[in-house]
């Protein structure tokens, strides 16, 4: 099985044993998405990286996964290749030549 179908339906599982599904529409999804990832970067908030607490860092990655992985589905999109044409357009947008070793943005380069 495909590990993004396995995590998926595990996700599934664990709302609709609860009767989560209800709460589960793209608006919300996308707020605690938001939200997850604002606890993401509260665990380096004054914190060099190498001092963020890495147990945090992974339990608060996983929980921005999981409503990124929810809303993905709920549009019916691919994740693997929705991953992959943003890599393509993102290929366009930093070509090698102008972009290696270079912290800027495509309009800037």
């Amino acid at each position: 099985m495909n590990d993004i179908k396995e995590i998926t339906e595990a996700l599934h599982q664990f709302r609709d044993e609860r009767d989560w599904a209800q709460f589960h529409n793209p608006k919300d999804l996308a707020l605690a998405l938001n939200i997850e990832a604002s606890e993401l970067l509260e665990a380096f908030l004054w914190k060099s990286s190498e001092q963020a607490d890495t147990d945090k860092v992974k339990e608060e990655l996983a929980d921005v996964f999981t409503f990124a992985f929810l809303l993905a589905e709920k549009y019916d999109f691919d994740v693997k290749q929705i991953i992959l044409e943003k890599m393509e357009k993102n290929a366009e947008k930093y070509p090698v030549a102008k972009s290696k070793g270079v912290a800027k943005k495509y309009t800037e380069l």
